[in-house]
């Protein structure tokens, strides 16, 4: 017997990567190295890929590298599979002018986060997602990370929103898997884990995926968490995940930022990930060897 996550295809893949923005020594923007890495994250098993999120270091680079990195990751990519980009900010009118940038430059949907520091009410927040649907004519995907912008996409709100023709979906960093199924009940929204240790859980109830900062380093592993779900085969899906636990731990939780992690850990390999851009800083070379240590131990398994 086949598990169904969900009755509908995924607007965008199911396992995506929220992929770092490589850089070069000097922290400028490294197409190539974006390049590269992409076609990785690809050949290893992401059917989508997130640029230009907060992993991506969205708040450091600059309008006109946003549109680049698109356009360099579709020319490395072509169109085997959807490139969200973010564009979220604290401004409605520069959200919505990063909205029509990505749309321009060839990305399939945006990813929005609510607008942090300010903390609008719950109408006002509303309004700021609907504003940004309306002005281009990309897919809308909601990013729910209160933790970080000290604003909740409270239940009700996400099912009124759900009603826009355009607001497709929603990467959940929200903790609130309550919440997270009331909106599951009533609305269509695709359902994506945003924090890799909710991606079985949240698959199982009929989430679509998830968007990972960790699979930039390990998209095999996390790929295969879904494929033993989809194969019917929980028990395996269960421990796969369980496995990766300690390492997304580490990876999330171990007080250095994810993009610090994966780059540290993507230079330790070879990889393209270059430098980080302040305020960020890069981990020291303890941290460093003990992340390489630990992604060792993983992948032995």
């Amino acid at each position: 017997m086949t598990n169904t996550a969900s009755s509908a295809p995924p607007p965008f893949g199911r396992a995506l990567c929220a992929m770092v923005t490589p850089f070069t020594e000097t922290g400028a923007l490294d197409l190539p190295g974006a390049q590269l890495l992409a076609e990785r994250l690809v050949s290893e098993g992401c059917d989508g890929l997130v640029l230009s999120g907060t992993t991506g270091e969205s708040p450091t680079t600059t309008d006109a590298e946003k549109a680049a990195l698109i356009t360099a990751v579709r020319e490395a990519v072509g169109d085997r599979v959807p490139l969200v980009s973010g564009v979220g900010t604290f401004d409605t009118r520069h959200t919505v002018e990063l909205a029509l940038q990505a749309e321009k430059a060839g990305a399939d949907g945006v990813l929005v986060v609510s607008p942090y520091y300010s903390r609008p009410p719950q109408d006002a927040l509303e309004a700021h997602f609907r504003e940004v649907a309306d002005a281009s004519g990309l897919p809308l995907v909601l990013y729910d990370i209160p933790g970080r912008t000290g604003t909740r996409i409270e239940p009700e709100t996400m099912i009124r929103l759900a009603e826009h023709p355009r607001i497709v979906a929603v990467k959940d960093c929200s903790y609130d898997f309550l919440g997270i199924q009331k909106v599951l009940d009533r609305t269509e929204l695709a359902y994506y884990a945003g924090c890799d240790e909710h991606i079985l859980a949240l698959y199982a109830v009929g989430g679509a995926g998830y968007v990972s900062t960790v699979a930039n380093v390990v998209p095999a592993r996390l790929r295969a968490i879904l494929d033993a779900f989809e194969a019917g085969d929980t028990p395996v899906s269960a421990r796969l995940q369980q496995r990766a636990t300690p390492f997304i731990e580490l990876m999330m939780s171990a007080g250095l930022p994810g993009t610090v992690t994966v780059k540290a850990l993507l230079n330790s390999l070879g990889l393209p990930g270059g430098s980080v851009r302040a305020p960020l800083r890069p981990a020291g070379r303890d941290a460093a060897d003990g992340l390489l240590a630990a992604y060792e131990e993983f992948i032995a398994v």
